[in-house]
């Protein structure tokens, strides 16, 4: 047995330290087989594929295999929360545990630092939208003389959307590098240099590939080389990878340069006038541009609106607005490091305008989307198949892709041939150990409509209100569109005498810390909470779905992959819809059992469950629960937990 296997199962089992100092901890059979397949794979280098249901404790087992195994390792997360709870909580019991030194470092992408550059700006020049908005500002500024990482996920109460973020924090369009008259104090530097020299880096998806296509692009690295990565959560990869094998510009790109650019104009004693004179007349032909692709917000196929007959003049007018911005910054640039900057992504946006308003490339999607004022055009590989195995072939190291929703019904082949791994990959699946059919209910209510059906939503959130008062609340309440929650969030808090959270109000740590510690509370949200989210005990009872999570046919990239099937005589509907939705449908129900001692409910309001065949394929790939069509039976389920409780309190 190869000696990193050896040390793994010796640290792991029943006298090792995990034992001996754990309260509580048992060594789980399914946990040692994956350590001891990751630690394979970290011996050889070789590549592997792991699904571990809810509660194998994954996230040891690969900890401790990769510490051992004395290689640098980039982990990598689906989502920044993860990435904080790795890199604050388990990474340093496991390390301590494990008795070695370690160099660690905690990476994420650049709009999650505070850029004190520009927020000296924002506090001399005071312009801001709103009341809350100058409010924000200061907070950001009062923080900001205390902060040690500058991670603005330490501001729990700015909400997500606040507009202060864009201006606090740097962009690669905006940032001005090493040329910064304040990166000495820089968080995003710090953190860097830090990656530099650690032995085991946390990052997430989004910045690895983001690190991935600058280095295709011939731009300096973000991550150091390492001999291994490994993906949690590593269902959501191709979605991810798709988002940077393409390329993309947003008239927020643009308008941030205006801004800036007339910012540097002013403090360099550039000609003003004549330079917001050139910025009138290309947001003229912004807005002109904007109007041609209808005044609803909506998503669509770039062909849908580029063949207008006004479109081709619109683009020229754009093209030539832009080349006069560029050709007045081009003859300031000498001016100020900043006014250099403005020059340099005046040149690079003018290129990227006049490549996504082209010919479309072969394999990728070609997509706009727009909202009230702004715009966003996109190229998206149709698959990342060739990409991502280029990849793997190019960095021939360990790669270790785990999830807890991999499979569709014990089969890989849909995540394998998305990511277009080899066909001799290994593979191993591990089944939960949680008692699902003691600790859970999977309930399906009667009597709802089409989920096509005008009143649909409504009619979920009727068949929701006896089960949230059954519940006492404590419930996650997961929508498949953010129509839907915002239809719920008006009218169940007039039914119910609860407290309801609404994704987006807050950031996501403040509302999952709110929901843990507020009683009778219910969480409504979309697709952020349907995965990465850990809550338990009995504060959380309760997990509604609205409907089956289908990606919309009505989404550019989702219609375009479909056509794609069919071409090759392929039934997209069973080769790529179908499953996807089962591996979302698999993340949004592990929200509920995160315990040996959680129980709850599970209820899935759409009637294709059991009105469809399809719906079978769905039942068999979740866990083994209690199956229901019962309230009464759903109602007498809550009275017995909620009578245990005080006992076991």
């Amino acid at each position: 047995m190869p000696a990193t296997v050896s040390a793994v199962r010796e640290a792991l089992g029943p006298g090792g330290p995990f034992a001996a100092k754990i309260p509580g901890y048992q060594p789980r059979e399914p946990q040692l087989q994956m350590a001891e397949a990751v630690a394979g794979a970290f011996d050889d280098g070789s590549l592997l594929l792991v699904e571990a249901g809810t509660g194998t404790g994954k996230t040891y087992a690969y900890l401790v295999p990769a510490i051992l195994s004395g290689k640098r390792t980039i982990v990598s997360t689906g989502t920044r929360n993860l990435q904080d709870q790795l890199f604050h909580r388990d990474l340093p019991m496991v390390r301590q545990l494990l008795g070695r030194p370690l160099r660690t470092a905690l990476l994420k992408g650049r709009s999650n630092y505070l850029c004190p550059y520009r927020l000296q700006q924002h506090l001399e020049e005071g312009d801001l939208p709103s009341k809350q908005a100058v409010h924000d500002l200061h907070r950001v500024a009062a923080w900001a003389g205390k902060t040690e990482l500058g991670d603005i996920a330490e501001l729990l109460d700015i909400a997500e959307d606040s507009p202060v973020w864009p201006l606090v924090t740097s962009t690669a369009d905006n940032c001005l590098g090493q040329e910064c008259p304040k990166l000495a104090d820089c968080p995003l530097m710090k953190a860097r240099e830090k990656a530099a020299e650690a032995e085991l880096i946390v990052v997430n998806h989004h910045l690895f590939f983001a690190d991935k296509a600058l280095k295709d692009r011939g731009f300096g690295e973000l991550l150091p080389e390492a001999d291994a990565v490994v993906f949690d959560e590593a269902h959501q990869l191709p979605e991810t990878a798709a988002m940077f094998f393409g390329q993309s510009l947003s008239s927020r790109q643009i308008h941030d340069l205006l801004a800036d650019a007339l910012r540097e104009v002013l403090a360099a004693g550039g000609d003003l006038r004549g330079m917001n004179d050139l910025v009138q007349n290309l947001e003229t032909r912004l807005a002109a541009f904007r109007l041609l692709m209808g005044e609803e917000a909506r998503k669509g196929v770039w062909r849908e609106v580029s063949g207008h007959a006004d479109m081709p003049a619109a683009i020229e007018a754009v093209k030539m607005a832009l080349a006069c911005v560029t050709e007045a910054l081009a003859a300031l640039k000498d001016r100020s490091k900043g006014l250099e900057s403005c020059h340099r992504r005046a040149e690079d946006l003018s290129e990227a305008f006049t490549e996504l308003t082209g010919p479309t490339p072969e394999n990728q999607v070609h997509w706009f989307e727009t909202f009230r004022k702004g715009f966003v055009l996109q190229w998206t590989p149709l698959e990342i198949a060739g990409p991502f195995r280029e990849l793997l072939d190019r960095e021939p190291m360990t790669w270790v892709l785990t999830s807890a929703t991999l499979a569709v019904r014990n089969d890989f082949r849909h995540i394998a041939i998305q990511l277009g791994l080899p066909d001799d990959i290994a593979t191993l699946q591990l089944p939960s150990p949680f008692a699902y059919e003691q600790q859970a209910v999977f309930y399906v209510p009667r009597g709802l409509p089409d989920p096509g059906s005008f009143d649909y939503t409504r009619a979920t959130l009727e068949a929701a209100v006896p089960v949230l008062r059954a519940s006492r609340g404590r419930a996650f309440f997961l929508f498949t569109s953010h129509r839907a929650l915002k239809e719920a969030a008006e009218w169940l808090p007039k039914q119910l005498d609860f407290t309801f959270l609404v994704q987006g109000t807050q950031p996501k740590a403040e509302l999952l810390r709110r929901f843990a510690s507020t009683p009778e509370c219910v969480l409504l949200a979309t697709g952020a909470f349907w995965e990465g989210v850990d809550v338990r005990g009995q504060a959380l009872s309760l997990v509604i779905i609205d409907k089956l999570p289908f990606a919309s046919p009505g989404e550019p990239v989702v219609a375009a992959r479909l056509d794609a099937y069919k071409a090759r005589g392929r039934n997209p509907f069973t080769a790529y819809q179908l499953p996807a939705a089962i591996i979302a449908m698999k993340q949004g129900a592990g929200r509920l059992i995160r315990d040996v001692l959680d129980t709850g409910v599970l209820m899935v309001c759409d009637p294709r469950l059991v009105g469809r065949p399809y719906g079978q394929l769905f039942v068999q790939s979740l866990p083994p629960m209690r199956r229901t069509r019962s309230l009464e039976e759903v109602q007498g389920f809550f009275r017995f937990i909620n009578e245990l409780e005080p006992q076991s309190a």
